[in-house]
Parts: C-alpha cells; sequence; structure tokens
C-alpha cells in the first residue's frame, strides 16, 4: 500500500478535529488550528513523495522532522494543541 493512501486517514482526521475545534475556540484560535493541520498535512505529503522517490526511510523521517519542527512533536510529526 503506498504511504499516501496509509496518510489519508491521518489527514481526515485532522480535518475532523480541526472541524470539532473550531466550535470551541474563538475565530482566531479556529484559523491558527487550521493553519497548523494544514502545514502537518503539508510536511507528511512530502513525507509520502520523498518515499515515493525511492529515498531511505531515515533521510525521508528527517527531512519530515525538519518540516515539522516548531508545529508538530514527535518522531513523526504529530499535532501539537496549544488548547
Amino acid at each position: 500500500m503506498k504511504l499516501t493512501s496509509r496518510l489519508l486517514p491521518l489527514i481526515l482526521c485532522m480535518a475532523s478535529a480541526a472541524t470539532f475545534a473550531a466550535g470551541t475556540h474563538s475565530d482566531k484560535e479556529t484559523k491558527e488550528d487550521i493553519a497548523r493541520h494544514r502545514a502537518i498535512a503539508s510536511a507528511h505529503e512530502g513525507a509520502a513523495k520523498c518515499f515515493e522517490s525511492g529515498k531511505k526511510a531515515d533521510v525521508c523521517h528527517k527531512e519530515l522532522q525538519a518540516a515539522c519542527k516548531g508545529i508538530a512533536i514527535g518522531k513523526y510529526c504529530g499535532m501539537k494543541h496549544d488548547h
């Protein structure tokens, strides 16, 4: 199974979380959450493309960590919630 098809559930989950968060936050906070979700999704899409290109896992994981610096947590770029 391609990595991109494995990322789809994560992206959908993140979008659902953003929708849920929209009901409990100010407009500014909601927009910030949406921006973080999009940045993380973009980083994961970059990782998928890295793997598809045939690069080794350690290279792709390092690129993912660099892309997620300051917006996500953990080795695999999880959502960092401020609330």
